[in-house]
């Protein structure tokens, strides 16, 4: 017997002596294309088309291969292909639903792709004409809602997303994607909601979900009113948050296991010894050595929820097992076809078969837990656009939620000469924020505050030993000004939020122990201060800012010379400095700085309109290069549906 071979809906025998041979479904799409009115021969046309296998290669190509010219002579038969689709999505026979869905998305990517030149204003006529849109999308916008709220087939919910998905991405910016005017007025929001706070649905939809308002709320959302933005901002639903908090957390942590199973099969015996030698000071400049793809659409997805919601906060902190380590239920789940025509992720994306229950003998973590680890792993090597733009949003994102012992990490392992500057300032914001906040509240962490304190003294000695490269390409001086209102902060607050009176000790000898860079400091500043050029004003302003370290340094350091010349000691150790310390304070005068525990609360839209509208770009063509285009197998489908009460 002859074997059939397949190819863009073309049927052929393997003998040349017969004619290729078009699938039935290709030829009706012909039909479309070259008939005015194909039911005019076959009455029966449309319900015919439905239920036939959808070939989205074929009808893409189709649409490719038009002309500008050729393309709007079908306008007509466009727009009705376009509406007998919306109108199967509310037929009895699922199948049907299923293919129109299908034709739908390979309408929309086929238009787009052909027309990318062309205002979002003409993609919207050649799909539905003028003055049908808002009827037509009203309509498709019901009939999604309808189909992701109810109680049929997931593979019918997880297609609907996946149209959600192609129609949010066809363009690069999605600001620029007119057709979602038509998604904010006939919002889903309640049906995204709806899949977060049900276990099954977040289960299988919940990464498309969440990646699906991550990106709706980013629509314009600084020229106008974007509901979804509303509408987050006041979700106060335990179990929607939480819903939402789980699926975050997931990518995470599989981020954070892929990073560690890659680092574990690279740690051999000698590279292990070799970098505990060397030192992560050094990785920095390294070639990076383990490289997991990062993902931004979800960590813009966590970004939104802490930016805008108050009630998530909480959720941050909110305990579950480590995902992981709980054993799972073997127990079969149906097979879900869950990548057509969709942002697939990894496998590692999809919250696991079954919730995790909570144990005593289970480790557990938090979605913050998660997310530092995340943030520890993106920020060790920042070279590639992707880790820079991770980066860069871990640190808005810690901005809000703040903490200090990954800023220490990171400042001591960033001191390179692509000199990350944007992301030191950040850094430092974000320690000088969480300070303020234990000053307002007299919280005194019990943290080892002196691996801070070095950290930033030798990011000053990095700093002036790179002067005339890193001013070439930054403003040193606005980064050295807010690290030393860190230790002024220290100096004239430390007492109430330092953990114990001999921290407040520790922090005077290790000014004075590091002094020598500190007067380094100050004989730079001074000599850019004191000349014309255009750092003058900005180095004036560090030279004003050491007024305090510089008395402390001439206060002691005459003192602990004199305390060893009269105990004929060459050098003195740490507790005898401490002892010198502390028995000089009462004649320490010191100059009282204002405004060192104010800052400039966090604004995105002054601040961060560029670098989101870009992000949100970037993850859009990320979202629609993922879409699959293979349909759903017609034999997995008949059997899901044959289960269905």
């Amino acid at each position: 017997m002859a074997q059939i071979e397949k190819k863009v809906g073309l049927l052929r025998k393997s003998s040349a002596s017969k004619k290729p041979l078009k699938e039935k479904v290709v030829l009706m799409y012909d039909e479309i294309f070259t008939k005015e009115d194909p039911t005019k021969s076959n009455p029966r046309f449309w319900e015919e088309l439905f239920l036939m296998k959808v070939n989205i290669e074929y009808l893409e190509s189709k649409l490719e291969s038009l002309d500008g010219e050729e393309l709007m002579k079908q306008k007509d038969n466009i727009n009705s292909l376009f509406q007998h689709c919306i109108q199967t999505l509310g037929a009895e026979h699922q199948i049907r639903v299923v293919n129109s869905l299908q034709t739908l998305c390979a309408l929309i990517r086929g238009v787009h792709q052909k027309n990318k030149p062309t205002s979002g204003f003409d993609i919207i006529n050649m799909l539905m004409g003028f003055d049908k849109a808002e009827l037509r999308m009203k309509n498709l916008m019901e009939s999604l809602d309808v189909l992701l709220c109810g109680e049929g087939s997931e593979s019918l919910k997880s297609l609907c997303l996946k149209l959600l998905l192609c129609l949010v991405t066809v363009t690069d910016n999605i600001s620029q994607n007119t057709i979602l005017e038509y998604v904010m007025i006939n919002s889903i929001f309640e049906a995204i909601l709806q899949i977060l706070s049900s276990p099954p649905s977040r289960r299988e939809h919940g990464y498309d979900a969440v990646v699906l308002l991550a990106l709706l709320v980013n629509y314009r959302k600084y020229e106008s009113v974007n509901p979804y933005i509303v509408k987050l901002s006041i979700v106060d639903d335990e179990s929607t948050l939480n819903g939402m908090g789980l699926v975050i957390a997931h990518a995470l942590f599989e981020y954070n296991r892929q990073y560690k199973d890659k680092e574990e099969e690279n740690q051999t015996g000698f590279f292990s010894t070799l970098t505990n030698m060397v030192g992560s000071m050094f990785i920095a400049d390294a070639d990076e050595k383990i490289s997991v793809q990062t993902n931004e659409a979800i960590l813009l997805a966590l970004y939104e929820a802490v930016h805008l919601n108050r009630n998530f906060i909480t959720v941050l902190a909110q305990s579950h097992p480590e995902m992981g380590l709980a054993p799972v239920p073997i127990s079969p789940v149906p097979a879900s076809p869950t990548s057509p025509l969709g942002t697939t992720p990894p496998s590692s994306d999809v919250i696991s078969p079954t919730e995790l229950p909570l144990d005593a003998d289970v480790q557990t973590s938090n979605l913050l837990i998660t997310f530092l680890k995340y943030s520890s792993i993106v920020m060790q090597d920042t070279k590639d656009e992707h880790r820079l733009n991770s980066g860069k949003l871990c640190l808005i994102i810690l901005t809000c939620i703040a903490e200090a012992n990954l800023m220490v990490e990171f400042i001591v392992t960033h001191m390179m000469k692509e000199f990350p500057m944007d992301l030191y300032t950040r850094c430092i914001q974000i320690i000088h924020k969480l300070l303020c906040y234990q000053k307002k509240c007299r919280v005194r962490l019990h943290y080892t505050w002196r691996e801070l304190w070095s950290a930033l003294i030798n990011l000053l000695k990095f700093l002036m030993s790179n002067e005339t490269v890193l001013l070439a390409k930054h403003n040193v001086f606005s980064l050295a000004l807010m690290v030393v209102n860190l230790f002024n902060m220290f100096i004239t607050y430390g007492d109430t939020f330092l953990p114990t009176p001999s921290s407040y000790d520790e922090l005077y000898y290790e000014i004075i122990r590091m002094h020598q860079i500190f007067d380094n400091l100050y004989s730079m500043v001074l000599r850019l201060s004191t000349s014309a050029g255009q750092w003058k004003e900005p180095a004036s302003k560090v030279t004003h800012a050491l007024v305090n370290i510089r008395a402390i340094i001439n206060h002691f350091n005459p003192k602990i010379e004199s305390y060893a010349a009269v105990n004929h000691i060459s050098q003195l150790s740490e507790e005898q400095v401490l002892e010198v310390v502390r028995s000089n304070y009462d004649t320490l005068t010191l100059k009282l700085q204002d405004g060192l525990d104010q800052y400039e609360r966090y604004s995105e839209q002054h601040k961060e309109a560029a670098f989101f509208k870009e992000l949100a770009r970037s993850i859009s063509i990320n979202v629609r290069k993922n879409l699959a285009v293979n349909t759903l197998s017609q034999q997995i489908l008949l059997k899901e549906f044959s289960t269905i009460s």
